[in-house]
């Protein structure tokens, strides 16, 4: 079995909303798999189901190959955006405590929490309250818990909240160590820098439906509009850009760099490629002819402005 987890065909309605319909995915084991989508597009919603907090009313989850059914909570670890650490407790007491939950026993939770609370440098901690620590530092503690009792799927609901950019990167290394070392993981985040550094596979959600999913090196192939950065070293920068103007689309020039070079971005159907290079080539020296490659944010907005004016038209 290829696939952690398998959603077929998933709807779910709380009342008149439409929380998410007929949504299927197909998460790749030992994946990082970006769930992106607005607020309220039902992201929420399918990661609660695959919890069991709540249940579909049609549709089918698949995890590991099996109907998805309340034993398969123990092999999975959920980090919500919204934090649920008790504040009065002390963080070593509430640490043992939720491992327990998890299934460890105590000697092996204690164990297990002093790797893991040496390895993030947080032992003097230990003894603190929940309210005596920051938001940060509450998500370090929340974040060990979750992968504690190394389940094999991790859902992770913006793990980075609250993170100054030393100790997000911290955690993005773990993350990338726990993949590493065959785990799983649902990465829910509307951090587009971060799907770019950490996914592999992304669903784009938008008004309950799934609207774009697969590998994000293909969707990027996918969406490619033939644009390219060009560099130019040549006598004439004006006249020449000029000259180009008449024969391609031509996009934002700049002469920032020196008088005698050129940067600019061009617009090329497929066949005039080879055309526009042979041309440039003869009248000057080409520095720089590379493909601009969309970035998520880029497919993220591109997408949802496409299915908003279609559902106008």
């Amino acid at each position: 079995m290829n696939n952690i987890l398998e959603a077929k065909g998933v709807s779910k309605q709380f009342g008149d909303h439409v929380a998410l319909k007929k949504v299927s995915l197909h998460i790749p084991k030992n994946s990082i798999y970006g769930l992106l989508g607005p607020n309220g597009a039902g992201k929420t919603t399918l990661i609660r189901i695959i919890n069991q907090i709540t249940y579909p009313d049609s549709g089918e989850v698949l995890f590991d190959g099996e109907p998805l059914q309340p034993s398969h909570v123990a092999t999975i670890g959920y980090l919500p955006e919204e934090r649920g650490l008790y504040k009065s407790m002390k963080v070593g007491e509430q640490a043992l405590y939720l491992a327990q939950l998890k299934g460890l026993s105590k000697s092996e939770a204690k164990k297990r929490l002093k790797f893991w609370f040496d390895k993030l440098e947080i032992g003097d901690w230990w003894g603190k309250k929940i309210q005596e620590l920051s938001k940060g530092m509450a998500q370090k503690i929340q974040f060990i818990v979750t992968v504690l009792h190394e389940p094999k799927l991790l859902i992770f609901d913006e793990p980075f909240s609250g993170f100054d950019p030393i100790n997000a990167n911290i955690i993005k290394e773990e993350i990338l160590e726990l993949k590493e070392k065959g785990t799983s993981i649902i990465f829910s985040t509307h951090r587009m820098e971060s799907v770019e550094e950490l996914c592999e596979y992304i669903a784009l959600i938008h008004q309950s439906e799934k609207i774009l999913d697969g590998k994000l090196s293909d969707i990027k192939k996918a969406y490619k509009n033939n644009i390219f950065n060009v560099g130019l070293e040549v006598d004439n920068p004006e006249l020449i850009l000029q000259d180009l103007r008449e024969k391609f689309t031509i996009k934002t020039p700049d002469f920032c760099n020196t008088e005698k070079h050129l940067d600019f971005v061009v617009q090329l159907p497929t066949k005039e490629t080879g055309d526009f290079l042979n041309y440039v080539s003869s009248k000057s020296n080409v520095t720089q002819f590379v493909e601009t490659i969309p970035s998520a944010n880029d497919i993220f907005i591109r997408t949802i402005e496409e299915k908003n004016r279609r559902n106008n038209e």
